[in-house]
């Protein structure tokens, strides 16, 4: 990465200034999780305080990710689709594992904590990272001040008991931290005796970590990907049986609660105003027995081209700015939070790569009706699955309920109306509406002219990305 990337001040002109940012990621909580989207009460998990913080600011019914936790960490934090930063897969069963110099996000890409520490922000992460395992690639070498968690995913929390692992030769996960321009060390090993301690800890440093730059006045941008409510979802023993529904109700109310405990602390430190607050999840829910989650009024789970997938609780507060109690069903994705969030604070973007995302500014904060999105692109691993465009989708590949099917391709694609069909159940079958697939393979054909200018990063390139000069034909597997 370089030290002065190329950069733009066109697209952050006006509307500057230098709040505060707290942004909370939930891993795998669906989109009918929150009593603010249908759940709380109704699944057994009341969540009174991200119903609270929604009512206090946008709440959207149509905000995007990307499919898997790894893709989406990437696309998240560099504003860019995963596929253009070669983050296409989780470490799990990929080949890049065994070469860890070639897993998670390479040093080339610009991140969001990166832009703000060159505005004069402190910068931390605390929780699951998830872009990569070694020194080189981790959050204190891609603009964190200063991090605490885990580098990898919570279900490697059953290894340490396995009896045929202990002689595998194999190194369990360790719980790391580490500051900006050091080496990061272990902490502890993260097994199921850790597990249920972790969201408590890092809700506890995000704190003490807003306190010291209240403290000396600097503003801050705390990432906070907690952990829950990934498999298994063991909760604090604090919240253990809290709900009587079991340990997944159990550990929803939990992460209400850590939300509670940095919305309070911002309270009581008189920076509510002066702080946006974001609260959202990586993917939809997993499918997995008894840890399975909802995806409310949608299909599907992660892993999947489905909405029950792409679609996730998205909160966004600054009061006296985003009007309270605002909600919209305006189609967003999760890499217009990183222009989005460079626009308000002056941050330039850099202008030597493409930046996917769209600066959402005066939408969200009640300038204009209309988002400035139309479409989203359905990547699941190297596959284009689907696209969106407003409230249609088109499918190149059969619909699965979950990752553990590998879908076919379709010999034509299929057309949904996510309004009138939210469950993707009715293909269009009278070709009423064939002139969507034009809009739809507009933005494929968009994306992939990019790609000409700017190549994606291979998955499993090793070292700092250096881009070629030219650039071959790309191949997605994508439309018919």
């Amino acid at each position: 990465m370089s030290s002065s990337p190329t950069t733009s001040t066109a697209s952050t002109q006006a509307n500057t200034s230098t709040p505060n940012i707290v942004l909370i990621l939930l891993d795998n909580l669906g989109f009918g999780e929150p009593g603010c989207y249908g759940g709380g009460e109704v699944r057994g998990a009341p969540t009174p305080r991200i119903d609270e913080l929604a009512a206090e600011g946008f709440r959207s019914t149509n905000f995007n990710v990307e499919a898997q936790c790894s893709p989406s960490r990437s696309a998240l934090l560099t504003g860019r689709y995963a596929y253009r930063s070669g983050t296409l897969t989780v470490p799990i069963g990929n080949p890049a594992i065994a070469d860890p110099e070639a897993e998670g996000l390479n040093p080339w890409e610009i991140t969001l904590a990166r832009l703000l520490s060159e505005q004069g922000y402190a910068t931390a992460h605390y929780g699951k990272w998830h872009l990569g395992s070694i020194d080189g690639r981790l959050p204190n070498d891609h603009g964190f001040d200063e991090w605490w968690g885990i580098p990898r995913t919570t279900d490697e929390v059953f290894w340490p008991d396995d009896p045929q692992f202990k002689d595998s030769g194999v190194e369990p996960q360790y719980v790391l931290e580490g500051l900006k321009g050091e080496q990061s060390r272990k902490v502890a090993l993260y097994d199921l005796e850790q597990r249920p301690l972790l969201d408590a800890e890092i809700t506890r440093r995000t704190v003490d970590f807003i306190e010291r730059q209240a403290a000396v006045g600097r503003p801050f941008f705390a990432y906070v990907p907690l952990t829950q409510v990934h498999l298994p979802s063991l909760p604090h023993p604090d919240f253990k049986g809290h709900t009587s529904q079991g340990d997944f109700a159990d550990s929803v109310v939990e992460t209400d609660h850590r939300l509670g405990q940095i919305l309070d602390a911002l309270d009581r430190l008189h920076l509510r105003d002066d702080t946006i607050v974001i609260f959202t999840s990586d993917n939809g829910p997993d499918p997995t027995w008894p840890w399975q989650g909802s995806s409310g009024p949608w299909r599907g789970y992660y892993f999947t081209h489905m909405e029950g997938s792409l679609r996730v609780p998205f909160v966004m507060r600054w009061p006296g700015r985003i009007p309270a109690g605002s909600v919209s069903n305006e189609i967003l994705h999760q890499i217009d939070i990183l222009p989005t969030l460079a626009r308000i604070v002056g941050a330039p973007l850099p202008t030597d790569r493409a930046i996917d995302g769209v600066d959402q500014s005066d939408f969200l904060e009640g300038r204009q009706l209309k988002s400035n999105r139309e479409s989203v692109l359905a990547f699941v691993a190297e596959r284009l699955e689907a696209v969106k465009w407003r409230d249609w989708k088109l499918a190149f590949y059969e619909e699965t309920r979950d990752w553990f099917s590998t879908p076919s391709k379709l010999t034509l694609p299929k057309l949904f109306h996510l309004t009138t069909d939210p469950k993707e159940e009715y293909p269009e079958e009278t070709l009423r509406h064939t002139w969507v697939i034009n809009r739809a393979l507009a933005a494929i054909r968009s994306f992939t002219e990019s790609l000409q200018r700017h190549p994606a990063i291979p998955e499993g390139t090793r070292g700092t990305w250096s881009p070629p000069s030219t650039n071959p034909t790309p191949s997605i597997t994508e439309q018919p």
